[in-house]
């Protein structure tokens, strides 16, 4: 993966010449559901549930921010009303970050206080929306909310390529639509065939898929930062993919491979690393 003289005078160009590479181990991850969510998606199946602390047991003790997330109701709601004064006594020093999913405007004003950035699962494909969440929303319906969410908080859309059995179905849309309401960040995650769900024997999209999709976006959104974030395929995937996204111009890599450093070093970026999730701001 020699980089090649262009290569590296495009690099040159990249204001303040860094990346960031974050391992997010002083966030702590809540959840305000214990391991129960009435969706039961394709691709997860409360798996990523198991990895996160229950909001009773929660003890923020050398944490310097938290996220806040769960599993959500039959309305593809994260549930918090009864949690509120928990996640209240979390807060003080700490930085929040949020993962609400489609709630509305009287439930975003309830936790505004409590709101530093929401994290916000952006799609535009109904087939997908049905098939992988058993929601009935439209693309119209996720516009809609992150536009009002916007107007309360900072919101960073999240698109996962290759949601719909690994296969490309709308990412290009939802790319458009969010270039034409507007964004600040963009976090590109990646499908993750996971035991025990639906979608466990899909293959996910080859890296190369989602090298094109990193360039385009990066054209497409010039100025804007684009992360890579934790979920991707790890192993032999991800040491091919992450020092490709750093060769397509993505800002952030969270938990990089040994692969990524070497090339950001390669191509003369200064590594700026993180200990927080990457959508936390500290400067």
């Amino acid at each position: 993966m020699e980089a090649s003289e262009r290569e590296r005078r495009s690099y040159a160009e990249r204001k303040a010449l860094e990346i960031g590479f974050a391992r997010p181990r002083c966030t702590l991850a809540v959840s305000l559901t214990g391991m129960r969510c009435s969706l039961d998606c394709a691709h997860c199946g409360g798996h990523y549930l198991r990895g996160m602390t229950s909001i009773e047991q929660a003890d923020a003790v050398g944490m310097s921010s938290c996220l806040i997330s769960g599993g959500c109701d039959r309305h593809g709601r994260v549930p918090f009303c009864s949690q509120l004064e928990r996640v209240a006594a979390l807060r003080p020093g700490r930085i929040m970050n949020w993962h609400v999913g489609m709630i509305d405007e009287e439930q975003m004003r309830a936790i505004a206080p409590l709101v530093d950035v929401i994290s916000f699962d952006f799609l535009v494909d109904a087939q997908t929306i049905r098939e992988v969440y058993g929601l009935d929303y439209t693309a119209g319906d996720y516009l809609r909310t992150y536009d009002m969410l916007r107007r309360y908080a900072r919101v960073v859309p999240h698109l996962t390529l290759g949601l719909l059995r690994g296969q490309f179905r709308g990412e290009y849309r939802a790319l458009e639509a969010l270039r034409t309401s507007g964004l600040g960040e963009l976090v590109v995650l990646v499908f993750i065939p996971t035991a025990g769900t639906r979608y466990a024997h899909c293959p996910p999209p080859s890296p190369d898929e989602v090298v094109a999709f990193l360039t385009a976006a990066h054209n497409m959104l010039p100025g804007i930062p684009i992360y890579l974030g934790c979920m991707r395929p790890g192993g032999s995937y991800r040491r091919y993919l992450d020092p490709l996204a750093v060769q397509a111009g993505v800002s952030k890599i969270v938990n990089p491979s040994a692969t990524a450093v070497a090339m950001a070093d390669q191509l003369g970026l200064c590594a700026r690393w993180e200990n927080e999730c990457c959508v936390i701001q500290r400067h």
